[in-house]
């Protein structure tokens, strides 16, 4: 992919779906091939769901899984962006739910994965079976020059990341210029997308205000199962589509419903999808990697 216009790529790739990270930066087009590297982002797998909108709930995480294997080359690393198992009121049941996709998960190629929660992981108890499986609710880390930070905003059942957490981000961000690449990683969208259908998050826009003196800041979160694509100043915010089922248009209804299975079009609106980049022409296309 060298040679290509990073940031043209950066306009179809952040969907949940194979994203082109070298290329997150302004100006990124000094960065050398050894360093070029891309993640995939795979969000709401809602494992545990049950019934309509989605007959093939059982299916589409594991179709999600063989696409992502068959992907050539493998991606760097994989990233869930929240609600990885559907809610419950049953402590045990949870725990089992997660005990199924911990072990599903362990099929994919790619063994660097990065997980977080969404509400449904962990709003009714503080995050603590998330934890009990797979970590930390909120980290940073680096890879080839990015500085990617994985923020919790579920586990608090109000919605918010807390003044505790906001503390760390600022002592994190304390350690990057501001010119550095910065790849932020959440569930609910940190800028107020709709309120009403609980599309935002409490205090995202102290989190937003901590980034905005950083000029390289990209943010991919889930929540809203569906393709959407916001500014903050310079700051870009992408969503991802859900692996379970879409849901309507913010605002678009008066009430938030699960979009209707289409027998004719099984999984449209669900899953990633794969960008393929022509070098000699600069074209870039989509690629559906669930058939729908």
């Amino acid at each position: 992919m060298q040679g290509i216009d990073r940031r043209q790529f950066l306009k179809v790739a952040g969907l949940g779906g194979l994203v082109f990270a070298s290329g997150l930066a302004r100006g990124a087009d000094t960065t050398s091939a050894q360093d070029e590297f891309f993640f995939v982002q795979l969000s709401d797998t809602h494992w545990g769901f049950r019934g309509a909108p989605n007959p093939d709930a059982a299916g589409t995480l594991p179709k999600a899984i063989a696409a992502v294997n068959a992907l050539d080359p493998q991606p760097d690393f994989i990233v869930f962006t929240g609600d990885l198992t559907h809610t419950t009121d049953d402590p045990a049941e949870r725990r089992k739910r997660m005990a199924q996709f911990r072990d599903l998960i362990g099929g994919l190629r790619t063994r660097q994965i990065r997980l977080m929660p969404g509400e449904h992981d962990a709003s009714l108890d503080n995050g603590e079976a998330f934890k009990e499986f797979f970590g930390a609710t909120h980290y940073s880390f680096d890879h080839k020059g990015v500085h990617f930070i994985a923020l919790d905003n579920v586990s608090d059942p109000k919605g918010a990341i807390g003044d505790e957490q906001l503390q760390w981000l600022k002592s994190d961000l304390a350690t990057q210029k501001p010119q550095a690449r910065i790849v932020v990683l959440t569930h609910r969208p940190l800028f107020p997308l709709y309120p009403q259908w609980d599309w935002a998050t409490k205090d995202g826009e102290r989190a937003i205000a901590a980034l905005m003196p950083h000029q390289n800041v990209t943010v991919f979160y889930g929540h809203i199962h569906q393709e959407h694509h916001f500014k903050t100043a310079h700051i870009e915010h992408h969503a991802a589509r859900s692996l379970i089922f879409p849901q309507p248009a913010p605002g678009s209804v008066p009430k938030r419903a699960p979009v209707a299975w289409d027998p004719a079009h099984p999984y449209r609106g669900l899953g990633f999808r794969q960008i393929e980049a022509e070098r000699d022409e600069y074209k870039l296309s989509e690629l559906p990697v669930l058939k729908v």
